[in-house]
């Protein structure tokens, strides 16, 4: 379904289409269950009437033989639909949250404008809420049905009582639902509130180590404490909001069931009510009060459901950041990468090649250009934001479908993502990449040491993030991942500085072999002298412009400012 399509009406609709099934299912007996339940103060009128005013005893042991049959239909109804109906929400739960997770993981990116813990607030809050308008269908179903069924018995006892059943209920419910659009607004400021709070929470653990070597826990701890205020204010309005709606749904269903009563007692006294029409009137009357609620209830859970698949639908409907060709994989080029006058933030007009079987080493004396420069050969940046044009293997990037640029120019950032589960996982990706290998591209990245120092060797257990590692064994592991899956364009960032000038010397030459090959283009983006020294040239940027080019060794002879940015 195409992004601009969804929308949180359609999120909805899609989720009572996809569980029919279920829902019809849990519809249909719930309505059993409510329609039985509402002839239960029925049966016990007749009962009163023909069986214990009579004095018939045969009649009595026929209408209780009845009473129980109707509580057993009643019981199995109810225990069978529910079943359904929950079944139908955590289905729905789970197909929303696959969804979500593999928006969140197009290759291609979105513009949802969430950060990762809004992802994971939607992901695990809101999805569930999505899935209640599930729920919401069959209960609400099965309210209607209970008060049909009730105003029907009530005309057939006197046509006036019936009449003001069925004029009074669908007014209460109408006035009911005048509440829901703000309780829907409510709703919606709750979830993304506390979506908010849960994305600060998710940064500030994830940088949790930065924060206290820079001394900064407690700014950090305050600002959370006023995100969380903020989210506990919001949801103390939209508590107050469902408290009101609730509180007016029980005094009016109280009030109307008190006007029903109270004109079947004076029917009564009139004589135009048997005792048992009566004893029916009344027990149908309390029985009023459960569908009513009811209704009330689906109110609140509706707009909920409402608001979060709002939320949802900015997900799923969040149109894709960049859009590939459809070309698929390029044969290989002389020249492997090539940049032709790009601009983009800072860079202006920036002129590369990387040729087969070289080492380009790219400095930039602003970071922020470098970032830029990884950004573009990643992928990241849409077509529309970037001029010039990056070939790769002689054809425009954006002709390349997704899986050729990929599998063509893999880009290790500075920032080394590691997962959850084993070294092994963490380096072969479940490629299936050869034992031989990987063991040759953990020496290449001179991270055997980090093998050696645990039992179980590449089989050791990595916890979230690879928070059990250093951050020098991070990046070594990382360019070992890269390398182990030897692409034909390797573009890495900065990924050595985290690791000591010994250790970085080792990491150097193991680049230098592994990426030998004639076949192979490299990319380092960096300031050290000892990566820059295996490069067969050096392209220097600055002010968005290359401004020197050539071998590493004759800029730091010949380039004061080149010399003093490497060797400081």
């Amino acid at each position: 379904m195409a992004g601009d399509e969804i929308s949180g009406r359609v999120v909805l609709r899609r989720a009572l289409r996809r569980q029919r099934g279920r829902v019809v299912a849990g519809i249909a007996l719930l309505c059993v269950h409510q329609a039985t339940e509402a002839l239960v103060p029925v049966a016990i009128g007749v009962i009163i009437d023909r069986a214990v005013a009579t004095g018939d005893v045969r009649a009595l042991l026929l209408s209780l033989a009845g009473l129980a049959a109707l509580f057993t239909v009643l019981a199995f109804a109810y225990r069978t639909g529910a079943r359904q109906a929950f079944a139908a929400v955590e289905q729905e739960a789970h197909v929303l949250r696959v969804e979500i997770a593999g928006s969140a993981l197009d290759p291609r990116g979105r513009r949802s404008g969430m950060r990762d813990g809004e992802l994971l607030s939607v992901t695990a809050s809101d999805a569930e809420l999505s899935a209640h308008v599930v729920r919401v269908a069959g209960f609400c179903a099965a309210a209607l049905t209970a008060l049909v069924v009730a105003a029907v018995a009530l005309l057939v006892v006197d046509v006036p009582l019936g009449l003001g059943v069925l004029v009074g209920v669908p007014l209460l419910v109408v006035a009911l639902q005048r509440m829901a659009p703000l309780l829907t607004r409510r709703s919606a400021s709750q979830q993304e509130a506390l979506a908010a709070t849960t994305a600060l929470a998710v940064d500030l653990v994830s940088g949790l180590r930065v924060l206290r070597g820079i001394g900064a826990q407690e700014h950090a701890a305050r600002r959370y404490a006023a995100a969380s205020r903020h989210a506990l204010q919001v949801t103390l309005r939209a508590a107050t909001t469902k408290g009101l709606h609730l509180g007016l749904t029980t005094t009016v269903n109280g009030l109307f069931l008190a006007a029903v009563a109270g004109v079947a007692g004076w029917l009564a006294l009139r004589g135009r009510l048997t005792i048992g029409e009566l004893v029916a009137v009344v027990g149908l009357a309390q029985f009023i009060a459960e569908p009513v609620q009811t209704l009330g209830y689906g109110v609140q859970v509706f707009a909920m459901a409402r608001a979060s698949a709002g939320r949802v639908a900015r997900v799923l409907g969040a149109p894709p950041l960049t859009r590939p060709g459809t070309a698929g994989q390029p044969a290989p080029d002389p020249s492997r990468l090539a940049l032709d006058t790009i601009g983009y933030a800072g860079l202006d007009g920036v002129c590369l090649r990387v040729d087969a079987g070289e080492v380009l080493g790219v400095l930039a004396y602003d970071p922020s250009e470098a970032e830029a420069l990884v950004a573009l050969l990643s992928g990241r940046v849409p077509r529309e934001d970037y001029r010039g044009t990056l070939y790769v293997d002689g054809v425009p990037a954006e002709e390349l479908h997704i899986d050729a640029l990929r599998s063509t120019v893999l880009v290790e950032q500075h920032d080394v993502a590691l997962f959850e589960g084993t070294l092994r996982a963490n380096l072969a990706a479940d490629a299936g990449i050869d034992e031989t290998v990987l063991h040759a591209a953990v020496r290449a990245a001179a991270a055997e040491d980090v093998l050696a120092a645990h039992p179980h060797g590449v089989d050791r257990l990595l916890t979230e993030r690879g928070a059990n590692l250093s951050g020098g064994q991070r990046q070594r592991i990382g360019l070992a991942r890269a390398l182990a899956a030897d692409p034909p364009v390797l573009v890495l960032h900065n990924p050595t500085t985290a690791v000591d000038a010994v250790t970085e010397l080792m990491v150097a030459e193991g680049l230098a072999s592994a990426r030998g090959a004639e076949a192979r283009g490299t990319v380092l983006i960096t300031n050290s002298p000892a990566l820059l020294r295996i490069t067969h040239r050096v392209a220097v940027i600055d002010r968005g412009r290359v401004v020197a080019e050539g071998p590493h060794d004759q800029l730091l002879a010949s380039d004061a400012r080149y010399r003093e940015e490497v060797l400081r």
